[in-house]
Parts: structure tokens; sequence; C-alpha cells
């Protein structure tokens, strides 16, 4: 236990550079909280104590701003960053190295028991205001951009942007760090720029014919 919360609070200091102690981070981090908070929550929930679980994370609501339901699973050195408004279901599963920013939705799309709630792998970084929607798999070293709706699986090494979520594949391998959400790719922007490229081409396609007609006819009268 003690080892898992010295991983809680070094993944901290490794993806915050506002972290300037340890004492600040177990003092003044909400996402830290939460997620300890949620352990005990979890722990109840898994041991018939449903009900004093569902307390403990209401509990943990009102104290951070972050809302986990005692049921879902979390991995280790899961950091949330800031935290206020995040939202996690029932049987949402988060793996390992795992990093979320506010506002951050890991919900359900169906009113069936069972899964119906996203699996998050390994190094997946779920930028502000991101939805993720339904019983799919966001695949390891993902990276899902601030404001996108997900509702489909993610390969994994993918860059997700745009509502509804577009996929984009990465060309390199990222790490655990590798937030950059400055540098997510405009995919609306970038059709948009190949359909007027495509325009264009069409436009002196025709152009050429038009003066090649143009020349043709007046050949022909030259010739007459």
């Amino acid at each position: 236990m003690w080892r898992s919360l010295r991983e809680d609070v070094a993944c901290v200091f490794q993806r915050d550079p506002a972290a300037r102690s340890r004492l600040e981070v177990i003092l003044f981090y909400p996402g830290l909280h939460a997620i300890w908070l949620h352990r005990v929550a979890n722990w109840l929930w898994h041991h018939r104590l449903r009900l004093l679980g569902r307390g403990l994370s209401q509990f943990a609501r009102w104290l951070t701003g972050i809302e986990i339901h005692p049921g879902a699973t979390l991995g280790p050195r899961l950091f949330i960053d800031h935290g206020m408004g995040v939202v996690i279901g029932e049987t949402a599963e988060v793996g390992a190295d795992v990093t979320i920013y506010h506002g951050v939705t890991l919900g359900g799309v169906s009113l069936s028991h069972g899964k119906r709630h996203p699996t998050i792998e390994d190094n997946v970084v779920i930028g502000a205001g991101a939805k993720v929607l339904g019983a799919i798999t966001v695949g390891e070293n993902s990276r899902i951009g601030a404001n996108a709706v997900v509702v489909k699986d993610v390969e994994p090494e993918a860059v997700v942007v745009g509502v509804p979520g577009k996929v984009v594949k990465r060309k390199t391998h990222p790490i655990a760090v590798d937030l950059q959400h400055d540098q997510l790719p405009d995919v609306l922007s970038d059709r948009i720029d190949l359909l007027l490229s495509r325009l264009q081409r069409v436009e002196e396609l025709l152009r050429d014919n038009e003066e090649a007609e143009e020349a043709q006819a007046a050949q022909i009268d030259y010739m007459i």
C-alpha cells in the first residue's frame, strides 16, 4: 500500500511542472485525494458494503469535484490533473499511467446492465472536456484531444480529435508525459484544404479544356 501511495505522489511530479513539494501534492491535489478515497470506496463496494462505498464516493465528490463510481476500476499511477468535473462511471476500467484532465467524462450510452462504460488502456492521455462514451476501448499510448467526443474504439498509438472524434494515426511512439495539446492535428481544416485543392485542380482542368476547344474552333474557322 505504501508503495502505491508513493507512486501516486511521484507520478504527479512527473506530469505536473507546477508541483513544488510532496507536502503540497499530498495536501492540495484534489485528483490525488479522489483516487485515494476511491480505493477505499472500491474496497467497500467489492466487500458487499456498497452503501458505505457509495457514501464515501459522494463525500469524495463533495470534497474534490471529481465523481468516481465506487465500482470503477482504476489502474496504478493514474493522474487526474485539476480534476473539477471529471466523471468516471461504474463499469469504466482505467489502465496504468493514464492522465486525465478536468471536465472529462468516461460515461455510458445505455441503460442496460453489464459493461457500459469505456476501457482505457495504459499510457493514454485524455484532454480537458473530452467525452469517452460507451463500452468502447481506447488503445494504449493514445491521446484524446480536448473536447473530443469518442464513441467508437480507438486503436493504439492514435490521436483522436473533433466531434464526433476522428482518429489520426501517430508516427512516433509517445510517452506518458507526451501531452502537447497545442500540437493536435486539425482534421476538419485538413480536409477542407484538401477539398479546396481538388476544386482548384478541377477548375484548372476545365479552363484548359475550354481554351483547347476555343483554339480548335478558331483553327476550324480559319480553315473554312
